[in-house]
Protein backbone atom coordinates (compact mmCIF):
# COMPACT_ATOMS: atom_id res chain seq x y z
CA UNK A 1 0.00 0.00 0.00
CA UNK A 2 0.80 3.42 -0.76
CA UNK A 3 1.60 6.08 2.58
CA UNK A 4 0.90 9.61 3.16
CA UNK A 5 2.91 11.51 5.67
CA UNK A 6 1.13 14.21 7.09
CA UNK A 7 2.28 17.08 9.27
CA UNK A 8 0.27 18.57 11.21
CA UNK A 9 -2.41 15.93 11.78
CA UNK A 10 -3.88 16.34 15.17
CA UNK A 11 -6.61 18.16 14.28
CA UNK A 12 -8.44 20.76 11.54
CA UNK A 13 -7.18 20.68 7.69
CA UNK A 14 -4.31 17.82 8.67
CA UNK A 15 -6.61 15.32 9.98
CA UNK A 16 -9.18 15.74 7.45
CA UNK A 17 -6.70 15.01 4.90
CA UNK A 18 -5.35 12.34 6.52
CA UNK A 19 -9.09 10.47 6.81
CA UNK A 20 -9.12 11.45 2.85
CA UNK A 21 -6.40 9.89 1.68
CA UNK A 22 -6.82 6.80 4.38
CA UNK A 23 -10.09 6.37 2.62
CA UNK A 24 -7.99 6.26 -0.99
CA UNK A 25 -6.03 3.21 0.75
CA UNK A 26 -2.92 5.21 2.16
CA UNK A 27 -1.77 4.17 5.39
CA UNK A 28 -1.45 7.50 6.84
CA UNK A 29 1.93 8.86 9.23
CA UNK A 30 0.50 11.04 11.57
CA UNK A 31 3.14 13.49 12.69
CA UNK A 32 2.62 16.18 15.34
CA UNK A 33 3.27 16.99 18.89
CA UNK A 34 0.12 16.44 20.48
CA UNK A 35 -0.23 12.51 20.64
CA UNK A 36 -3.46 12.81 22.25
CA UNK A 37 -4.74 14.43 19.07
CA UNK A 38 -2.96 12.34 16.58
CA UNK A 39 -4.66 9.48 18.14
CA UNK A 40 -7.47 11.07 17.78
CA UNK A 41 -7.04 11.18 14.30
CA UNK A 42 -5.68 7.60 14.23
CA UNK A 43 -9.03 6.35 16.07
CA UNK A 44 -11.17 7.62 13.26
CA UNK A 45 -8.91 6.63 10.58
CA UNK A 46 -9.46 2.86 12.19
CA UNK A 47 -13.10 3.63 12.73
CA UNK A 48 -13.61 3.89 9.05
CA UNK A 49 -11.42 1.08 8.07
CA UNK A 50 -7.96 2.88 7.48
CA UNK A 51 -4.83 2.33 8.66
CA UNK A 52 -2.54 4.85 10.34
CA UNK A 53 0.41 5.18 12.43
CA UNK A 54 1.09 7.97 15.07
CA UNK A 55 4.80 9.70 15.38
CA UNK A 56 5.14 12.55 17.80
CA UNK A 57 7.71 15.10 16.58
CA UNK A 58 8.35 19.12 16.76
CA UNK A 59 9.27 19.55 13.08
CA UNK A 60 11.06 22.84 14.17
CA UNK A 61 13.37 20.78 15.69
CA UNK A 62 15.84 19.19 13.25
CA UNK A 63 17.49 16.19 15.07
CA UNK A 64 13.86 15.46 15.90
CA UNK A 65 12.69 15.72 11.88
CA UNK A 66 16.25 13.58 11.31
CA UNK A 67 14.95 10.67 13.97
CA UNK A 68 12.12 10.48 12.48
CA UNK A 69 13.11 10.05 9.22
CA UNK A 70 15.29 7.12 10.49
CA UNK A 71 12.15 5.76 11.54
CA UNK A 72 10.08 5.79 8.29
CA UNK A 73 10.98 4.14 5.19
CA UNK A 74 8.61 4.39 2.25
CA UNK A 75 6.73 7.87 1.78
CA UNK A 76 4.53 8.02 -0.93
CA UNK A 77 2.97 11.40 -0.38
CA UNK A 78 4.66 14.06 1.91
CA UNK A 79 1.87 16.71 2.94
CA UNK A 80 3.37 19.94 4.81
CA UNK A 81 0.47 21.05 6.53
CA UNK A 82 1.26 22.17 9.83
CA UNK A 83 1.58 25.70 10.31
CA UNK A 84 0.52 28.56 13.07
CA UNK A 85 -0.33 31.99 12.09
CA UNK A 86 -0.51 35.35 14.82
CA UNK A 87 -2.25 38.17 13.52
CA UNK A 88 -1.94 41.67 14.46
CA UNK A 89 -0.49 45.13 13.82
CA UNK A 90 3.60 44.71 13.30
CA UNK A 91 4.26 46.97 15.99
CA UNK A 92 1.99 44.72 18.23
CA UNK A 93 3.53 41.35 17.23
CA UNK A 94 5.44 40.21 20.16
CA UNK A 95 8.98 38.36 19.24
CA UNK A 96 8.10 34.88 20.11
CA UNK A 97 4.65 35.04 18.13
CA UNK A 98 7.25 36.28 14.97
CA UNK A 99 10.05 33.47 16.10
CA UNK A 100 7.63 30.33 15.94
CA UNK A 101 5.33 31.27 12.42
CA UNK A 102 9.04 31.23 10.93
CA UNK A 103 10.21 28.38 13.03
CA UNK A 104 6.82 26.14 11.95
CA UNK A 105 5.78 27.45 8.62
CA UNK A 106 9.28 28.00 7.19
CA UNK A 107 11.77 25.90 8.77
CA UNK A 108 9.49 23.05 9.64
CA UNK A 109 8.18 22.77 5.92
CA UNK A 110 12.31 22.85 4.78
CA UNK A 111 13.52 20.31 7.33
CA UNK A 112 10.69 17.70 6.87
CA UNK A 113 10.87 18.24 3.14
CA UNK A 114 14.57 17.91 3.10
CA UNK A 115 14.75 14.35 5.73
CA UNK A 116 12.33 13.05 3.46
CA UNK A 117 13.14 13.68 -0.22
CA UNK A 118 15.38 10.64 -0.80
CA UNK A 119 12.18 8.64 0.15
CA UNK A 120 10.21 10.74 -1.99
CA UNK A 121 12.72 10.00 -5.27
CA UNK A 122 12.36 6.52 -4.27
CA UNK A 123 8.34 6.16 -4.78
CA UNK A 124 8.27 8.55 -7.46
CA UNK A 125 6.55 10.37 -4.84
CA UNK A 126 4.66 13.36 -4.24
CA UNK A 127 4.45 16.56 -2.43
CA UNK A 128 1.81 18.69 -1.34
CA UNK A 129 2.84 22.04 0.67
CA UNK A 130 -0.33 23.84 2.25
CA UNK A 131 0.50 27.71 2.17
CA UNK A 132 -2.77 29.48 2.03
CA UNK A 133 -3.84 32.79 -0.22
CA UNK A 134 -1.56 34.32 2.39
CA UNK A 135 1.18 33.42 0.18
CA UNK A 136 -0.46 34.94 -2.96
CA UNK A 137 -0.75 38.52 -1.48
CA UNK A 138 -0.08 40.66 1.48
CA UNK A 139 -3.31 41.20 3.87
CA UNK A 140 -3.64 43.84 6.89
CA UNK A 141 -2.43 42.65 10.13
CA UNK A 142 -0.77 39.64 8.67
CA UNK A 143 2.50 40.99 7.59
CA UNK A 144 4.98 38.28 9.58
CA UNK A 145 2.35 35.55 8.84
CA UNK A 146 2.28 36.55 5.31
CA UNK A 147 6.13 36.72 5.29
CA UNK A 148 5.92 33.02 6.14
CA UNK A 149 3.39 31.94 3.49
CA UNK A 150 5.21 34.02 0.74
CA UNK A 151 8.67 31.72 2.04
CA UNK A 152 6.63 28.49 1.78
CA UNK A 153 5.78 29.68 -2.05
CA UNK A 154 9.29 30.26 -2.47
CA UNK A 155 10.53 27.83 -1.38
CA UNK A 156 8.03 25.21 -3.16
CA UNK A 157 8.22 26.98 -6.71
CA UNK A 158 11.99 26.74 -6.39
CA UNK A 159 11.65 22.64 -5.88
CA UNK A 160 9.79 22.54 -8.31
CA UNK A 161 12.43 23.84 -10.97
CA UNK A 162 15.29 21.72 -8.67
CA UNK A 163 12.90 18.93 -9.03
CA UNK A 164 11.88 19.52 -12.62
CA UNK A 165 13.84 16.44 -14.35
CA UNK A 166 12.92 14.50 -11.71
CA UNK A 167 9.87 12.02 -10.87
CA UNK A 168 8.70 14.06 -7.53
CA UNK A 169 5.89 16.14 -8.18
CA UNK A 170 5.88 19.21 -5.74
CA UNK A 171 2.15 20.97 -5.40
CA UNK A 172 1.79 24.64 -4.02
CA UNK A 173 -2.02 24.49 -2.30
CA UNK A 174 -3.78 27.99 -1.96
CA UNK A 175 -6.75 28.56 -0.02
CA UNK A 176 -8.78 30.86 2.36
CA UNK A 177 -9.34 30.24 6.10
CA UNK A 178 -11.76 27.98 7.24
CA UNK A 179 -13.38 26.81 10.70
CA UNK A 180 -10.91 25.09 12.60
CA UNK A 181 -8.90 25.32 15.88
CA UNK A 182 -6.09 27.35 13.95
CA UNK A 183 -8.30 30.63 15.25
CA UNK A 184 -8.29 29.33 18.98
CA UNK A 185 -7.19 32.06 21.06
CA UNK A 186 -7.51 34.57 18.52
CA UNK A 187 -10.16 37.59 17.87
CA UNK A 188 -8.94 37.94 14.25
CA UNK A 189 -11.32 35.93 13.43
CA UNK A 190 -14.73 36.80 15.22
CA UNK A 191 -16.66 33.52 13.93
CA UNK A 192 -15.06 31.01 12.11
CA UNK A 193 -18.31 29.10 12.11
CA UNK A 194 -19.35 31.11 8.82
CA UNK A 195 -15.77 29.64 6.82
CA UNK A 196 -15.80 26.82 5.63
CA UNK A 197 -14.87 23.44 6.96
CA UNK A 198 -11.54 21.17 6.74
CA UNK A 199 -13.45 18.61 5.35
CA UNK A 200 -14.55 20.84 2.39
CA UNK A 201 -11.66 21.57 1.45
CA UNK A 202 -9.65 18.48 2.13
CA UNK A 203 -11.98 16.93 -0.92
CA UNK A 204 -11.03 19.56 -2.88
CA UNK A 205 -7.53 19.00 -2.56
CA UNK A 206 -7.63 15.21 -2.95
CA UNK A 207 -9.43 15.86 -6.08
CA UNK A 208 -6.99 18.18 -7.91
CA UNK A 209 -4.14 16.44 -6.66
CA UNK A 210 -2.94 14.85 -9.66
CA UNK A 211 0.45 16.47 -10.31
CA UNK A 212 -0.86 19.57 -11.24
CA UNK A 213 1.89 22.57 -9.86
CA UNK A 214 -0.72 24.77 -8.31
CA UNK A 215 -4.14 23.51 -6.26
CA UNK A 216 -6.49 26.16 -5.55
CA UNK A 217 -9.47 25.52 -3.31
CA UNK A 218 -11.97 28.06 -1.83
Amino acid sequence: MKTALITGAGSGLGQALALEYANQDYIIYLIGRNEEKLNTSKDLIEQSGGQAKVFTCDITDWDAVSNLAKQIDQVDLLINNAGIGYFNTLEDLEKHEIDTMVNVNVNGMIYVTKHFLTNLRSSNGRMLNIISTAGLKGKVQESAYCASKFAQRGFTESLQKELAEENVVVSAVYMGGMNTPFWEGSDFVKDPSFLPSPQDYAKQIVAQDDGRHEIHVK
